[in-house]
């Protein structure tokens, strides 16, 4: 099959075995996938990953001993827990410390015509969700995991820093159960859009009030920290959830000071996602940038590399 291998540094189009059967998992083909911007920092040398990258994904189920799989539309939880451990058995497998992560962590990905996932990972995609939206799942789930960990009140003031793919779906999930939010960026083009859902919008430079209760960091970028902490109130939270190959200089005086909650936040179970497309409740298609041939998959990502690109995917049946 064909599959973008990274070796180091280098992200390259190879040709490489199909993955084999195997007890209690599912080989997918792949029908189209996302490049998001973990997929940029690992070519960066984050995680230090080396093998096919890719987790935003749909499919079809090819092979698999559970029957009922073959021939549905499916996308897969990207976490691959032991089952034995206690966060395993508390159903936090994504926090499992011998856990692999679908091309992230010891495990290939979905950048590649078939990729072996876990039954036990597989979630049928509604009818109601077209391939474009079903890859955005994966990143929904993240957003949606903020409301699992944080209290939220109808008149939360909330500042989502980062106008990408990612700040945007948070700014779009938050706004299920907050009036007040406020996306932060730097994008003229995509603040826009931001504004034609009814969100509040504010550029990354203007002076922004201490005022927000709780702050979300969504820019990817190490200065996004910094700035969240400059306009979240005393005895606030700032969520953190960009992930990034640079060290982050962390000064912490001003979250002792104000007496700040720091909360990291990953990845979210993909139910509440796929529930949200299908009924609607989240604007997708906005955030399409552009859609690629597998055979253009270096073009793709060059494209996904540029500061105002939205989602780029990749569609392996063109």
């Amino acid at each position: 099959m064909r599959a973008a291998f990274l070796k180091g540094t280098q992200l390259s189009l190879v040709e490489m075995e199909k993955p084999k059967s195997q007890p209690g998992a599912a080989i997918v083909k792949v029908r189209m996938a996302g490049i998001c911007n973990t997929d940029l920092e690992l070519v960066r040398g984050y995680m230090n990953f080396q093998g096919v990258p890719g987790h935003e994904f749909v499919g079809v189920v090819s092979e698999c001993e559970e029957q009922h799989w073959v021939g549905k539309r499916v996308c897969g939880e990207i976490n691959v827990g032991c089952r034995n451990c206690q966060y395993c058995r508390l159903d936090l497998s994504r926090h499992c410390p011998n856990r692999t992560v679908m091309g992230i962590l010891n495990q290939n990905g979905a950048f590649a015509e078939y990729v072996l996932v876990p039954a036990k990972n597989l979630r049928e995609v509604p009818v109601q969700v077209s391939d474009h939206q079903a890859v955005f799942v994966e990143p929904l789930a993240a957003a949606f995991e903020i409301m699992e960990q944080v209290k939220l009140a109808p008149n939360s003031q909330i500042a989502v820093i980062g106008d990408g793919k990612l700040g945007l779906l948070i700014a779009q999930v938050l706004q299920l159960s907050c009036a007040d939010i406020t996306l932060v960026g730097k994008h003229e083009r995509k603040l826009d859009f931001a504004r034609a859902l009814g969100l509040s919008t504010c550029l990354k430079n203007a002076a922004i009030a201490k005022t927000y209760n709780i702050v979300v960091e969504a820019s990817g970028s190490p200065s996004g920290f910094e700035s969240a902490l400059n306009i979240v109130r005393p005895r606030g939270t700032v969520v953190l959830k960009s992930t990034y190959a640079d060290n982050l200089n962390l000064n912490a005086a001003p979250i002792v000071i104000d007496e700040i909650t720091i909360v990291g936040s990953r990845c979210g179970q993909f139910m509440p996602a796929l529930r949200a497309l299908a009924a609607k409740r989240v604007q997708i298609d906005g955030l399409i940038e552009q859609i690629y041939p597998f055979a253009q998959f270096s073009e793709a990502f060059e494209r996904a590399k540029q500061p105002d690109s939205l989602k780029v995917l990749v569609d392996f049946d063109a």
